[in-house]
């Protein structure tokens, strides 16, 4: 209904102008709180009003950005190659032939080679990745770093 005038206009002088109590209109508490206040998950004044009108506001959805979780951000460090290159002979992962060993790091599901520590046996590398400092060690110690 369309009224003439409003109703703040029409109920000057009436003490409360239409709210009832004259507490009722004072701080937050009459309206249940500021902004989100009692939108909780339980048995709070406004979580019925929330599941019903704002079903998504709890809890995540949608994509998230998770590039630590990536399987092709592995690295396995050149002195892990030292320590276990005849484990990884053994297992079938790396070939010796002419006693020159070639291990191929993708097949232990890893996509990159880093630097840290030393390596001391000639070994041949081969990775789709390696940092500047493992290729060096790696050729230092008489192997090659082969990227494909």
């Amino acid at each position: 209904m369309i009224r003439k005038s409003r109703k703040i206009n029409k109920l000057r002088g009436s003490r409360t102008c239409g709210g009832g109590c004259s507490k009722k209109r004072r701080g937050a508490g009459h309206r249940g709180g500021r902004g989100n206040a009692g939108s909780g998950k339980e048995k709070k004044q406004k979580a019925t009003w929330f599941q019903k009108y704002e079903p998504n506001h709890l809890g995540k959805y949608g994509f998230q950005r998770a590039d630590f979780l990536r399987s092709d951000q592995s690295g396995i460090n050149v002195s892990y190659i030292d320590q276990n290159i005849d484990s990884f002979i053994s297992q079938g992962t790396a070939e010796s032939k002419d006693g020159e060993v070639t291990l191929d790091v993708t097949n232990l599901g890893i996509h990159k080679v880093l630097g840290s520590g030393r390596i001391t046996k000639p070994v041949v590398v081969k990775a789709p990745m390696f940092s500047e400092k493992a290729k060096i060690k790696i050729e230092e110690a008489g192997g090659k770093a082969i990227t494909f």
